[in-house]
């Protein structure tokens, strides 16, 4: 793999999870009825509801980033699946994901954050286990396109300047790229709506992306097929909230849920916001 050559203007990159304090409003409402027994078993049916598979972005990882909304989702009786996402491009990251969809039985909830809205976009493709698709403040690509040029749609985005690029040598010999956010740039950039104790620790921890994710193109747009619902996080310093709006009015979504002052860590911040846009999701694909 060539390393990748891009101006740090362009070199916006998608996230992982963390967010604000704030109001909601929901254009689509629903409630489950949370069952008694909190546990979940990856991949089983419980109680007759849908698997939730929850996909990270970059910058993060599947704990730090989903960990109160896999909770929450545990205690309302929902199978949880948060997989590891490489990071390493659409290219490689989709097929992954499609083949773990693959293991789990029955229906299937997808939800993204970030880069992981583009991940799922193209792994759900073909999939008839999956009944809806639901964006977390997420990149949602149509066809042939590139996410660093859906970045350059709007003003707004702290993280061209936040980027450290930081070389690396594939296993075959060929030069790479990885993303980092610098240790000053991160709070500010990625979830400036935290207390600062949860972003140092979530700053020295973060999962680089290779400089290809905002490269790839997407193979295949699931949202034209899939039913969507999709979360803006109203003060997001990373993917631009007016980005967010157009791509899920573009989607068509059924319901947007609107996070105000929320960074673009939402999940982490608002983490009963992702559960009721989920839970809306699984009722109204029922």
């Amino acid at each position: 793999m060539r390393k990748t050559k891009t101006s740090r203007r362009a070199l916006i990159t998608a996230t992982a999870a963390t967010a604000a304090t704030a109001a909601v409003v929901l254009t689509t409402t629903a409630t489950a009825t949370p069952t008694t027994d909190p546990r979940a078993v990856p991949g089983a049916q419980g109680a007759g509801k849908p698997t939730v598979v929850l996909v990270h972005g970059g910058f993060a990882d599947a704990s730090a980033g989903w960990s109160e909304v896999i909770k929450r989702l545990q205690r309302d009786g929902y199978p949880v699946v948060a997989p590891a996402n490489p990071l390493r491009g659409l290219s490689s990251d989709a097929p992954y994901l499609a083949d773990l969809l693959k293991s789990v039985k029955g229906p299937v909830i997808l939800a993204g954050h970030s880069y992981g809205g583009a991940v799922i976009t193209n792994a759900a493709v073909g999939n008839p286990n999956v009944k809806a698709l639901v964006y977390v403040a997420a990149f949602v690509p149509d066809k042939g396109e590139q996410l660093i040029g859906l970045l350059g749609k709007y003003p707004g985005s702290e993280i061209p300047e936040a980027i450290n690029e930081v070389p690396f040598t594939h296993p075959d010999g060929t030069p790479g790229t990885d993303f980092y956010l610098k240790a000053d740039k991160f709070r500010s950039a990625f979830a400036a709506d935290l207390p600062r104790s949860v972003t140092d620790t979530m700053q020295a921890a973060q999962r680089p992306a290779a400089a290809t994710h905002l490269t790839d193109p997407t193979r295949a747009a699931a949202w034209r097929s899939i039913p969507s619902w999709g979360l803006v996080a109203a003060a997001d310093k990373a993917i631009p909230p007016a980005l967010q709006r157009w791509e899920y009015d573009r989607a068509d979504v059924r319901g947007q849920l609107e996070v105000r002052g929320a960074s673009h860590s939402v999940m982490v911040s608002h983490p009963g916001a992702v559960q009721k846009l989920i839970r809306t999701a699984d009722r109204a694909t029922r």
